[in-house]
């Protein structure tokens, strides 16, 4: 049987260790780290990551493929090879997805015109769950006429497909021997500006450029890295599940490679408001002396969560993305009516 002093004893070292990890988390919770940390629980990142993998593979993806059969052949060629550099696609494996797709002779004469237009109308789809993911990180209110989100959907994709083709030239002229370093510089600087504009254009222009200058600059890095490292594990993933699984399996690989991506995108999108919001030395940079990082007239932001946010949160299915039902007006309840009456 334990003595009183001893078990006093422990009893103070547990309490000891709990103060603490209290106090080290205190100190945690004010740095930047952790504050990104909770805007991505907040966000709902790996529901968010997941819906924008899912749909830049069924959507975007395949309308990348289908106008790159339309475009001449050099810009044709500079949009692959910044894909397949993109995707971590070499030896092998390369020869394997190009088995995947048919030659663009046989996608425009299966597409059409109508075809075109159609690809282009589906991967809305995609720049909806684009911008809901910046709404939600930026804690703007969501809304906005269609009309004007397809505007911006369909700007978005052209902007995105000129960064192709110019990153794809720009890999044919540097691409090798003493020119890789220049391509390094000019491939992050052409990273980091489509994902700047992204921000701003998912945004509406409500929140000053540059202000969003910071989650283009950590998106196009996140990605690029990504993009390297995807030159390690790719090839070997695409070859083993095309061997086991057919076609299926390569599709299977593509999907693995948009969920990382996706991943570094989220993390682009929260890191950006936690940098400009920040209220000491990096947050007034960011801001460059003005104490809001939205334009005037911009509507207020929604509030943050009014609870503490735990792991499960990055699972929660997003709010936005569940048809939501009209509110009814309530009945009036017996009492009610007889004062009527």
């Amino acid at each position: 049987m334990a003595e009183p002093g001893t078990g006093r004893t422990s009893r103070h070292a547990f309490e000891k260790v709990r103060g603490r990890v209290q106090v080290i988390r205190g100190w945690a919770e004010q740095t930047l780290l952790w504050r990104i940390w909770d805007r991505m629980l907040e966000t709902e990142f790996v529901d968010r990551s997941i819906a924008l993998a899912g749909k830049a593979f069924v959507s975007f993806f395949p309308l990348i493929i289908v106008v790159a059969a339309f475009v001449p052949a050099r810009l044709r060629m500079s949009i692959f090879t910044t894909v397949t550099n993109r995707l971590g696609i070499t030896g092998a494996s390369l020869a394997t997805v190009r088995q995947a797709f048919a030659s663009a002779e046989d996608i425009r004469r299966a597409t059409g015109l109508l075809g075109l237009v159609l690809a282009v109308f589906f991967a809305s789809s995609f720049t909806t769950a684009l911008r809901r993911a910046y709404l939600r990180a930026w804690r703007r209110p969501p809304g906005g006429k269609a009309a004007g989100n397809y505007v911006r959907g369909v700007a978005w994709v052209a902007a995105f497909l000129v960064y192709m083709a110019l990153l794809g030239g720009a890999r044919a002229v540097l691409g090798g021997g003493a020119g890789i370093a220049p391509f390094v510089v000019v491939a992050l600087a052409l990273s980091t500006a489509i994902w700047w504009f992204t921000a701003w254009l998912m945004l509406k222009g409500q929140v000053r450029l540059r202000v969003l200058l910071p989650s283009g600059l950590i998106t196009g890095i996140a990605l690029s890295g990504y993009a390297l490292s995807a030159t390690v594990w790719m090839p070997d993933n695409v070859t083993s599940n095309n061997h086991q699984y057919g076609i299926f399996g390569v599709a299977l690989a593509l999907v693995a490679w948009f969920s990382g991506a996706a991943i570094c995108i989220v993390v682009g999108a929260c890191a950006g408001p936690v940098l400009a919001e920040d209220p000491g030395p990096i947050g007034r940079l960011i801001r460059g002396g003005t104490a809001s990082p939205l334009l005037e007239g911009a509507q207020p932001p929604l509030p943050a969560a009014a609870r503490s946010l735990r792991l499960a949160d990055a699972f929660a299915p997003s709010d936005d993305d569940i048809p939501q039902e009209p509110e009814r007006p309530a009945k009036p309840s017996p009492a009610e009516q007889n004062t009527d009456e």
